[in-house]
């Protein structure tokens, strides 16, 4: 059976989630199966290239991916902590790095995105509706500027819980004004992270991120987001796992909401309040 290092090295490596998958697949079908070769494990996780594979597998320092490994714990889709609602999405992260309170894990969650730029109506409207919701779910977000700083900041100032999902390892802090932020976080809350430490913040990384924030959470709560905005693409995300979808409107006429006003012609539930939230969950509360 592979171990969560393995699993590790193995991305480190090139190996996508979906091979990892494979992998995993394979020892669990064949227990009892000899070690396999790096030919046969790239073949196995079907491998874009199986001779990079190999080579940079073989180039790794063992001594240098133990260390970085080992700078923050882990859990891999081998472990019973692994969410049972992110397993079962398309493309299940294979090793998430977290620093804080994994119980959150346990707990209800809704998510919020929405607009990097956004303004003081869109965060007074976060405000409004994370205070409503109480400590009846956890506040998933990505940490990012805007909609998910809100979030997660009116989840602290109210004694709530949340969770941050970012795009780099756990020791970058991007943006950089909220590392006050993401240490505290780190400390009383839950940071996620598919990224080994020290990668930075690339652009592909955050569609990528929010297909985890989608996983997670049992609904999506869309917050000034603009049409083609990353907002909308974890919203198509939620949509497509089976998740709830949730828009806050906004002004016709500055083209701040108009993605959320796509949602709600889309089928899209319009929320103005926390109770529009929570009455879709009642009777799981009865």
């Amino acid at each position: 059976m592979l171990t969560n290092f393995e699993i590790y090295r193995y991305k480190s490596a090139g190996l996508s989630n979906i091979g990892i998958s494979h992998l995993i697949k394979f020892y669990r079908q064949h227990p009892d199966a000899r070690k396999l070769s790096l030919r046969q494990i790239g073949k196995i996780a079907q491998a874009r290239s199986l001779a990079d594979f190999i080579e940079r597998y073989k180039n790794q320092d063992t001594q240098e991916a133990k260390e970085s490994y080992q700078k923050f714990p882990s859990f891999t889709l081998l472990d019973d902590i692994y969410p049972e609602s992110l397993r079962q999405i398309y493309n299940p992260p294979a090793l998430i790095f977290y620093q804080g309170n994994l119980e959150l894990l346990n707990h209800p969650k809704i998510a919020f995105v929405g607009a990097r730029d956004c303004d003081i109506t869109g965060v007074k409207a976060v405000e409004k509706i994370v205070k409503g919701i109480g400590r009846d779910f956890t506040i998933v977000s990505g940490l990012a500027r805007g909609i998910d700083t809100a979030s997660h900041i009116t989840a602290v100032k109210n004694s709530m819980t949340t969770i941050a999902v970012i795009g780099t390892g756990l020791d970058v802090f991007y943006p950089s004004e909220n590392r006050s932020l993401q240490k505290h976080m780190a400390e009383t809350q839950l940071v996620l992270s598919e990224y080994g430490p020290s990668e930075k913040a690339l652009k592909f990384h955050f569609p990528d991120r929010n297909r985890i924030i989608a996983g997670l959470s049992r609904g999506i709560v869309v917050v000034q987001a603009r049409m083609r905005s990353g907002s909308l693409i974890t919203a198509e995300r939620a949509m497509e796992e089976g998740r709830d979808v949730f828009a806050v409107p906004g002004n016709i006429n500055d083209g701040k909401s108009d993605g959320c006003h796509h949602l709600i012609q889309e089928g899209a539930k319009l929320v103005i309040c926390a109770q529009d939230i929570q009455e879709e969950y009642l009777s799981d509360c009865l």
